[in-house]
């Protein structure tokens, strides 16, 4: 009885185990998530990347990329102002404060046709590697 135990409870765990990594590397599949290192070398290209914020203005003008636009992927209107904004030829470089909203904001550009790559950690992790920020 006790090896049955702990052979399911093994089992269990590796199964939560795989779906909380997927959860966290890349939701759908449909766009890449990277590191602070690979984000700087995609955005250094700014001929063929557009940096996008999608926080709130308030957490914009306390401090973003350089050269980030800002749409708010919290708003109603977000899907329509990225469409109405944002190239298709480009890839879309997207960032929030942790990752979280950036991940949304991906999912739906990728639904839309966008070519998506996600900032891991969000700025939060970009300023933890003393990364440059600007502020308005």
């Amino acid at each position: 009885m006790s090896k049955l135990f702990w052979l399911c409870a093994v089992v269990l765990l590796l199964v939560v185990v795989f779906f909380v990594a997927r959860a966290f590397v890349v939701p759908n599949g449909d766009f890449m998530t990277v590191s602070n290192e690979e984000f700087a070398r995609l955005i250094a290209d700014t001929d063929s990347v557009v940096l996008l914020d999608v926080r709130t203005k308030k957490e914009f003008d306390e401090g973003h990329l350089h050269g980030a636009m800002l749409i708010d992927v919290k708003t109603d209107s977000f899907k329509t102002a990225a469409i109405e904004c944002l190239p298709k030829d480009k890839v879309i470089a997207v960032y929030c404060r942790s990752g979280r909203r950036s991940v949304t904001a991906a999912n739906i550009l990728t639904e839309e046709g966008y070519k998506v790559v996600n900032l891991k950690d969000g700025i939060t992790g970009w300023k933890d590697d003393n990364r440059e920020v600007v502020s308005l």
